[in-house]
């Protein structure tokens, strides 16, 4: 009898930590590339998040927001990838804006849809840290076009 109490016990704590290992509730970082900004990603359900960005591109400010599903990639443990879509909003003042399209002159704002893919990396127990790679394609409604270039890096503290 002990020693099903203790077989119980340690594939119970293998479990634990598996899961504790691929998956942490709440990141808060900085993502750079294209544009630079905040990151936060907070998970919904098991394999779901949203992730929201604050972030510059051509001298503007933008606000995203996505919602993101996640897949474990079994062979290397932490690591995963994602896909999702969302929507984004930003502004741009003429006497800071160096933006590819439109007047510079006049101040203007885009809106628009976000899709996302990346790779996710969760260092686990041994350090509170996510890494993620990302490419997030947007095409804007009215001014600003396809924005196909947008790769970037995030690292976040996860509690």
């Amino acid at each position: 009898m002990r020693k099903i109490c203790v077989l119980i016990f340690l594939l119970g704590s293998f479990t634990v930590q598996q899961e504790s290992f691929a998956q942490y509730t709440t990141g808060i970082g900085v993502r750079a590339g294209v544009t630079n900004g905040i990151s936060v990603r907070h998970f919904v359900g098991q394999e779901s998040a949203i992730e929201g960005l604050f972030h510059t591109r051509w001298g503007g400010l933008l606000v995203t927001g996505l919602y993101e599903l996640h897949k474990d990639i079994r062979d290397v443990k932490g690591l995963g990838w994602f896909f999702g879509g969302g929507a984004h909003y930003g502004t741009w003042n003429a006497k800071n804006s160096n933006r590819s399209w439109g007047d510079n002159s006049v101040s203007t704002s885009a809106y628009g849809l976000d899709g996302i893919v990346g790779l996710d990396y969760s260092f686990g127990l041994s350090a509170p840290l996510n890494l993620s790679l990302d490419w997030k394609p947007a095409i804007n409604f009215g001014e600003g076009g396809f924005w196909w270039d947008e790769v970037g890096i995030s690292i976040r503290y996860v509690f």
